[in-house]
């Protein structure tokens, strides 16, 4: 065992990856939704929003695609990749200066959402210099290191780089104000970068997590459904920058039977015994749900042009699929990182469920009556909120402190 007691605090919070980059993460993921909130209550309240350098949604789509995940991302990768591939763990020297400029660059962003945009994009460039150095740590794990099976981090890898050039896209429309660049960051951003990655690691790890909680059942991971969901989802942000979104059905369609496929081959039903895997499983659930409600929306842009649906088939992929992995993934890698038992206290078995609530009603907001949404918005926000500030106060300390059995990381 290492000694502990001689390491100061900031020796402790860098000594690796995930504690850095979900420190950060765990702070953005509320910042963003508290200043969501913010938006939405005083547009409702007072019928006088406040004034933005930008566009309310645009920062929206910017925050929820570019600002919380690639922190989860980086943490998560930075760890695991040695660990999937036997080499060496990544050191602080490679991912406190990628944690560091992502963070100036989240507090530089939303100090020039009240100021000027030319400081909105001074973050992103920030942003984007932090995630380029900790894409070439990922990088240098795969050039230095043998490995069999590269297959899992070398999509994982791509998907990033994509997503940098997505967050390049949302730099260029602030800079220009042209509606195609951030149309792009939107698509990329979604198709080209956050299901591939968050799809990759969960074909990865899913199996894995379910196996080692002995739930007495056969877990294969068939190849054949990550090649679909790659190529379909690839597809669909194609077709959505094609101004095609009528046929969207020809991809959502394979991306719905590959997912509840999984869901039925993972064994969801039975998983629902462990929390800590229940919530994975579920994801994959809301994936299969996102499809197939973009393939319902698809039909109906093609039979009669109505936009049936909304954006409820969007938000149960980013909120369902994309935030429930997260949560689950998150508080796994916490407890188990920081030398604490792999299992959830019940506080935060009902955050699992709070986030399912939130989904709920956010899919509900397209769906019921106009008069119902405002309110709705609302609500689906503070669920939000009520879901992800209690995860803050209950394991953000958890970064700061020396792991629980003495170990070193």
């Amino acid at each position: 065992m290492t000694n502990t007691a001689s390491k100061t605090r900031w020796q402790i919070f860098s000594a690796a990856p995930h504690r850095v980059m979900f420190f950060g993460g765990t702070l953005q993921t509320v910042a963003a939704m508290l200043w969501w909130l913010a938006d939405l209550s005083t547009r409702g309240a007072t019928g006088n929003p406040i004034a933005w350098s930008v566009a309310p949604n645009a920062v929206h789509s910017y925050l929820m695609i570019y600002g919380i995940f690639p922190f989860f991302m980086f943490g998560f990768l930075m760890t695991t990749f040695p660990r999937w591939m036997a080499a060496k763990e990544i050191p602080a020297r490679r991912h406190v200066p990628a944690f560091v400029l992502m963070l100036l660059g989240a507090v530089t962003f939303y100090t020039g959402l009240s100021t000027h945009p030319y400081l909105l994009a001074a973050g992103v460039s920030l942003s984007l210099c932090g995630w380029a150095i900790a894409w070439h740590a990922l990088l240098h794990v795969i050039l230095h290191t043998p490995s069999r099976d590269r297959r899992h981090p070398v999509i994982a890898l791509v998907a990033l780089a994509l997503g940098w050039c997505g967050a390049v896209s949302y730099l260029a429309w602030l800079l220009s104000g042209q509606q195609l660049w951030l149309d792009a960051a939107t698509q990329a951003g979604i198709w080209l970068f956050l299901l591939p990655v968050f799809f990759t690691i969960g074909h990865r790890m899913i199996p894995f997590f379910t196996a080692s909680a002995a739930l007495r059942c056969r877990i294969d991971r068939p190849d054949w459904p990550l090649t679909v969901i790659l190529a379909s989802s690839a597809g669909h942000g194609v077709l959505q920058l094609s101004g095609l979104p009528q046929w969207l059905w020809l991809v959502d369609a394979p991306l719905a039977l590959a997912a509840f496929y999984l869901a039925y081959a993972w064994n969801l039903l039975r998983s629902l015994a462990v929390p800590m895997v229940a919530v994975l499983h579920i994801g994959v659930a809301w994936l299969g749900i996102a499809a197939l409600l973009f393939c319902v929306q698809s039909l109906a842009l093609m039979s009669s042009s109505h936009f049936v649906l909304g954006l409820a088939p969007l938000h149960a992929l980013t909120i369902g699929f994309f935030s429930t992995v997260l949560l689950g993934m998150a508080t796994r890698v916490t407890l188990g990182h920081s030398g604490l038992p792999i299992n959830p206290q019940r506080s935060t078995r009902l955050l699992f469920v709070a986030l399912q609530i939130a989904v709920l009603l956010r899919v509900l907001c397209e769906i019921l009556p106009g008069e119902w949404r405002a309110g709705l918005y609302l609500t689906a926000a503070i669920a939000w909120l009520a879901c992800f500030l209690p995860w803050l106060f209950f394991y953000l300390p958890t970064y700061l402190k020396p792991r629980a059995d003495g170990l070193p990381g």
